[in-house]
């Protein structure tokens, strides 16, 4: 089996790390399902969020039982120290757990740090002095916050996305926190679904000792062909090359990663569906895409004001508007069949 060691965490875990997002989607048996069947075989790094719904919950249900054979990573987007302490402690009741392995601030637009005002540093390490957390992270989507937090030596580990369609910049951060001791989780690895093969993917990844990726998993069989990577991962071949320079070429810099920190919309458009919906009705066709209730959120983009809210908080610095008139259009001439998929 593989093994990632993140830094100076000492935390020794599963190459495959299991993303507990979507599991918010599913019922909870389904999730139980899922949460046990990865645990056993082979997955000990298991991460969510206080944001995810009822994910939490479904991890601490499912996963009690074997909770110190596992790693449990969570979030928590409190601004105000007294929001953090609330959000831990509701987060060690819905693991049924008493302390976290991890615990993140989750895509703060700044990088907390004692005496800047916010007290959430601080939080942090009164936190861990009580034993309820015991590694310290962060999460984000935005280069200069990533780079600061690692400069700053205060965080033990970056969760940051990170997948075979990643710049120079991504890897500079893998790099740099190698150098620091500092354990890089790999977010979006599938590029929020853009890319459909897991190998290419794994095998990319793989490259990279120091990176842990964590995939977000909601059914069985994509559960299944991360598992079978356990005992047999995917070795970046020519083949593969081939098909990670063709997406490269294909999707370029200019789409939308569905990282979701756009929204809400003001006009209530699903932007991180809508603003990606011809990349993903191309590379993952399916007549789910074209049913009445996603051809009704695609017509919301008819709404849209152009308040710029979205293309402003967008961390990648995309032209959000200009890429949800594209696709609506898009969108509009596959519906006519004026253009086939």
């Amino acid at each position: 089996m593989q093994q990632v060691v993140l830094g100076k965490t000492g935390i020794a875990a599963c190459k495959n790390g299991f993303g507990a997002l979507p599991i918010q989607r599913i019922s909870e048996e389904a999730a139980a399902a899922l949460l046990k069947r990865a645990c056993e075989g082979g997955m000990n790094f298991f991460d969510t969020a206080r944001f995810y719904t009822d994910s939490e919950e479904k991890l601490g249900r499912a996963l009690k039982d074997v909770r110190e054979q596992i790693y449990l990573a969570t979030k928590t987007m409190a601004q105000t120290a007294e929001d953090f302490r609330r959000d831990l402690d509701a987060s060690l009741e819905c693991l049924q757990t008493d302390y976290v392995d991890l615990y993140q601030f989750h895509n703060p637009p700044f990088c907390p740090k004692p005496g800047d005002g916010s007290g959430l540093y601080e939080a942090m390490l009164e936190a861990k002095a009580e034993g309820k957390i015991r590694h310290i992270g962060i999460t984000n989507h935005r280069l200069k916050v990533a780079h600061e937090a690692i400069d700053s030596g205060l965080y033990e580990t970056l969760q940051f996305p990170f997948c075979y369609l990643a710049t120079e910049h991504e890897l500079e951060l893998v790099e740099k926190c190698r150098k620091a001791d500092m354990g890089f989780i790999a977010m979006k690895g599938l590029s929020g679904g853009l890319l459909t093969n897991s190998a290419a993917a794994y095998a990319f990844l793989a490259q990279f000792d120091n990176v842990l990726p964590i995939w977000g998993i909601q059914r069985e069989e994509e559960l299944g062909e991360f598992l079978s990577y356990i005992e047999n991962p995917p070795a970046m071949t020519e083949e593969i090359r081939a098909e990670i320079a063709k997406d490269k070429e294909e999707l370029g810099a200019d789409f939308c990663r569905a990282c979701g920190y756009c929204m809400p919309c003001p006009a209530g458009i699903e932007i991180n569906t809508c603003a990606r919906m011809s990349q993903l009705i191309r590379r993952s066709p399916s007549e789910l895409q074209l049913t009445p209730e996603v051809q009704e959120k695609m017509r919301k983009v008819e709404e849209c004001r152009h308040c710029d809210a979205c293309k402003k908080k967008c961390p990648f610095g995309l032209d959000t508007p200009a890429l949800l008139e594209k696709n609506y259009k898009d969108y509009k001439e596959i519906l006519a069949g004026r253009v086939k998929v």
